[in-house]
């Protein structure tokens, strides 16, 4: 049985951009090739600095690997998911795979927010190619902003890949729409202490568990 995400035109696109994605720290600017790990972590961890800190990495696909993409289309395939919002685009890897799911489960709404303007402008691109521009919602800027209104009454599928000192803050706006049920996906959270303590939590009302090394799945209880 065929779909969306293992067929033309999705399979082939992704197999380019996660190619590309590879290269790309090739030409990144040294600055970032050559910073220590201790420096990389303040930065990411900052809510004063990151966006300095991201916006040197503006020409860079901040791209999930491909088994958490697979994670995220099997996650809301399982799921039935319909309505589902992603913290940060970059280029629009890990998008082409939360819409072809909305693909497969017959239609709904992906809300994603980006703050930087080129990559918006790339991602768009990338997911017209795939033919699943029509499910996708792009919102431009802060997250904390764009987040903050206009949502589903009823969210199945949170993926958090932005600026990792954000994580908790963005959970906050989503989670009284959250339905029981409903999965949060953390690309990167070994950044984001603060954020690993509130789901981990037994009083949280999430069920959390490491994936990958540095991806957290959490599942939002009744």
């Amino acid at each position: 049985m065929t779909n969306t995400l293992t067929s033309s035109p999705v399979a082939p696109l992704l197999d380019l951009l996660f190619t590309q994605a590879d290269a790309s720290w090739s030409t990144a600017d040294p600055a970032l090739a050559t910073m220590s790990d201790a420096e990389q972590t303040r930065l990411m961890r900052s809510k004063t600095d990151y966006l300095d800190f991201y916006g040197r990495m503006k020409d860079l696909p901040l791209a999930v690997s491909p088994e958490t993409g697979t994670l995220l289309y099997m996650l809301a395939r399982s799921g039935n998911a319909r309505y589902i919002v992603e913290f940060g685009t970059s280029f629009g890897i890990s998008t082409l795979h939360l819409a072809a799911a909305l693909r497969d489960n017959g239609g709904g709404r992906l809300i994603t927010s980006e703050f930087e303007p080129s990559k918006v402008v790339r991602a768009r691109e990338n997911l017209t190619a795939g033919g699943l521009a029509d499910l996708v919602e792009f919102r431009q800027g802060d997250a904390l902003q764009t987040l903050a209104a206009d949502l589903p009454a009823s969210i199945d599928l949170v993926l958090l890949d932005g600026a990792k000192a954000l994580y908790s803050d963005i959970l906050a706006l989503l989670e009284s729409r959250l339905r029981p049920g409903a999965m949060i996906v953390a690309d990167n959270a070994d950044y984001c202490p603060e954020y690993l303590a509130r789901v981990r939590s037994p009083a949280s009302g999430y069920l959390s568990t490491p994936f990958s090394g540095d991806v957290e799945v959490s599942m939002r209880l009744g």
